[in-house]
């Protein structure tokens, strides 16, 4: 079977199944894996599909954001151990900045014994924060009834009085060109914010995460360590000269 016609059959049987696996597609196409593997490389480069730990996936839109609800229900044991994991780089005396959302929401419970002190801009981190007695400091702005973040100017003006020893970001999209990236492109200049005001920068991402490109740029890959849940050999790959990934041993 000639390279064109195995792709469109790759984006045919995409559009039919959201996700296929390589598999699937050796099968389909009556191809070798290897052989496989370099059309869906060739395919996410021409930002056709998403590679995938074992296949390859529909890409996203790039305005595509979810609810906290709707967040909270997806891959939430990869995200606890993220955010385990996370808990563990922050010191006794740090001061640290906690992002509105999911996977960095989960960080708080596996700080209750540390004497830190937290700034955040997510307000559905403020029960657990104080349940667990962390000092803390939420910033001003405007809500986002969706994600529950404080953003805009007041939200830049009021972070802006703060340093951190880190921070630790959530993101929607990991990119080798586009960078770390998120749909709303305020949301997006508090996290940048947050990041240059701190030492050391962390975004929390699980593996769906990666080769994903939202609306908005939020940082270049060097700028930040990535803490997450698996990385296939081929994203390993790609990324190891771009920046830091730090993968959660079981």
């Amino acid at each position: 079977m000639l390279t064109p016609e195995r792709h469109r059959k790759i984006i045919e049987r995409l559009g039919e199944k959201q996700v296929v696996t390589i598999q699937e597609l050796v099968e389909a196409t009556s191809s070798s894996e290897s052989t496989i593997r370099r059309d869906l490389s060739q395919l996410q480069k021409e930002k056709k599909l998403k590679r995938v730990h074992g296949g390859a996936s529909l890409l996203h839109q790039k305005s595509e954001e979810l609810s906290v609800v709707e967040k909270s229900a997806r891959n939430f044991s990869e995200k606890e151990k993220i955010a385990n994991f996370a808990a563990t780089i922050v010191n006794d005396g740090d001061c640290i900045y906690i992002d509105a959302g999911t996977t960095t929401h989960l960080m708080i419970p596996h700080l209750k014994d540390k004497e830190i002190t937290v700034v955040t801009n997510g307000i559905s981190h403020l029960e657990a924060l104080t349940e667990h007695q962390i000092t803390t400091y939420l910033i001003g702005g405007l809500v986002k009834p969706k994600t529950k973040a404080l953003v805009g100017s007041g939200a830049l003006n009021s972070l802006s009085t703060y340093r951190f020893d880190k921070c630790f970001l959530g993101i929607n999209g990991i990119h080798l060109e586009a960078g770390f990236t998120t749909p709303d492109p305020e949301e997006a200049s508090v996290k940048r914010l947050a990041l240059s005001l701190s030492q050391e920068a962390f975004i929390l991402a699980d593996h769906s995460k990666f080769n994903e490109a939202s609306f908005s740029k939020v940082a270049d890959l060097h700028e930040a360590v990535i803490l997450t849940n698996e990385l296939d050999e081929d994203a390993a790959y790609d990324f190891e000269d771009k920046t830091e990934i730090r993968v959660v041993t079981p």
